[in-house]
Order: structure tokens, then sequence, then C-alpha cells
């Protein structure tokens, strides 16, 4: 297999990272490779969580009424004081 790369910044880089890691220019290339295709596919999967959970509040925002939270609010202040500390 081959694969010609005509960039001399990317062969600089190649050259360093094998150098500074001891390991193969095809190695270190290798890893860079694999750890950006887990580190695109960890922000897919954390952006599809992220609209799920927006999706989510949106639908509880839509549910819940002004008293809803008024009284939430109430809750809170009843149970945290003026400095935001727990009421004992």
């Amino acid at each position: 297999m081959s694969l010609n790369i005509k960039n001399e910044r990317v062969h600089a880089l190649a050259r360093e990272a094998a150098r500074v890691t001891g390991q193969s220019q095809t190695s270190v290339i290798e890893r860079a490779l694999e750890e950006l295709l887990e580190r695109e596919k960890w922000e897919s999967e954390r952006d599809k969580r992220n609209r799920r959970i927006e999706e989510v509040l949106a639908e509880i925002d839509t549910r819940t009424t002004d008293e809803d939270r008024a009284r939430a609010r109430q809750i809170m202040e009843d149970m945290y004081d003026e400095n935001g500390l727990p009421v004992l």
C-alpha cells in the first residue's frame, strides 16, 4: 500500500513526532489518525447527547406553568439563606 504526501510541513511534523516518540513515521501517523477519528466520534456522540438534552429541556419548558416556576422559586428560596447556604 502506498500513500504519497507532497506536503513538506506534514513530512516535517511526521519526522519530529517520530523523533520525539522514538516510533516510526508510519506509527506516529497511524496513532494521530486513530486519535483524530476517536475524537471525532466522541464529539459527534457528545453533540447528539447535547441535542437530546436540549430537546428534553425544551419539552419540560413547554409543560411548565408560571405557577410551577413560582413554586420552584419559592422552594429554592426556602431551602437557602441570603448567602446561598442551606437553611438548617
